[in-house]
């Protein structure tokens, strides 16, 4: 190992040792139950809510590369299997992936998940008009958890709010039973989150999850790791994580492997890391990490950390930071209302 090798090695040595001895992170991890199938399963933060570490992703499930009896299929051999946490969005696909999960879930199927998804609106009127389209779709009448989705411009948290905001929809839809748990969501930095975060304490509003991109890249740059997920877990709120692979972008790096990056993600305290599956074998893959997945020791997250850092220095791999390619609602700003 070279002089620098070394020093980069000890100094995401020194990171790794840092943030454990900030935070119990190990400690969720290492406690987690296993079910039959081997799966994971860890608390939702304060809600009580016992749900499977590998979430399966809402966007992915309706691609038109995936036919919907494929997709029906994929998302009941998941349930099988025993993943129970089940992501969508209002916007995905344009509405299919909610209406393909919403048919999945027919025959009894809707009673064996935690169904989460997310709308656009920053407006009453946008918001309460999503949630009822994507109850319509999902074939429910409520879902677990509704998330504020694509909070990465700084004045959504204002927006969202304000009198005559989307935040009197979600609490009217809470009174109403539409929607249990109450989150937001967001991927462009990790200030965005911190000034979410603010707003609801000023407000005297507890949010019960929050979903950002966590990965082997993101603790080298503008890090959610480092950033907002010591406040969610010293408040009691659930972590969620996305973006393991980053879409393809963070494997394309050739630094990590599939499955040494899904473990990387469990082992930080989270409740769930929601991952795309398009296929049964995506689908193996992502079940093999859970039933594999073992606490990992400090060296071996400086041995990942120090592998990556490289390539994660200002952020090409992970193009939801630094470009418009992953911004739905930036390209179609009607969404917002």
């Amino acid at each position: 190992m070279s002089p620098m090798d070394r020093r980069n090695f000890m100094k995401s040595a020194g990171v790794a040792a840092g943030l454990a001895a900030a935070q119990p992170w190990l400690g969720p991890a290492a406690r987690a139950e296993t079910a039959p199938g081997d799966m994971l399963y860890r608390t939702l933060g304060r809600t009580g809510q016992r749900v499977s570490a590998i979430g399966l992703g809402g966007y992915h499930i309706g691609k038109p590369s995936l036919s919907e009896q494929d997709s029906i299929q994929l998302i009941r051999q998941a349930i099988d299997r025993g993943i129970n946490f089940l992501d969508n969005c209002w916007d995905y696909n344009n509405g299919v992936s909610e209406i393909r999960m919403g048919k999945a879930l027919g025959g009894g199927y809707r009673n064996r998940v935690f169904l989460m998804t997310k709308i656009d609106g920053r407006t009453r009127a946008a918001a309460a008009q999503q949630i009822d389209e994507s109850l319509q779709r999902l074939q429910t009448d409520h879902v677990d958890l509704m998330q504020f989705h694509e909070v990465i411009r700084l004045e959504d948290p204002d927006r969202i709010f304000a009198e005559g905001g989307a935040m009197e929809a979600m609490l009217a839809a809470q009174k109403a039973g539409k929607v249990r748990f109450i989150g937001f969501t967001g991927h462009k930095d990790p200030y965005v989150h911190l000034r979410m975060l603010d707003e609801a304490r000023r407000r005297n509003f507890h949010f019960d999850a929050v979903q950002m991109p966590l990965n082997v890249m993101d603790a080298h740059f503008r890090s959610f790791t480092h950033e907002v997920l010591p406040v969610l877990v010293r408040e009691g709120i659930a972590p969620l994580g996305m973006k393991c692979f980053g879409d393809h972008f963070i494997l394309d790096s050739n630094t990590v492997q599939p499955i040494e990056a899904l473990h990387y993600c469990l082992n930080l305290p989270i409740a769930v890391q929601i991952t795309g599956i398009d296929s049964p074998q995506i689908l193996d893959q992502a079940l093999e990490a859970a039933r594999t997945f073992k606490p990992l020791s400090q060296a071996q997250v400086a041995g990942l950390l120090d592998r990556t850092r490289a390539a994660a220095l200002g952020g090409r791999y992970e193009l939801y930071k630094t470009t418009t390619h992953f911004d739905g609602t930036a390209h179609n700003p009607q969404v917002l209302g």
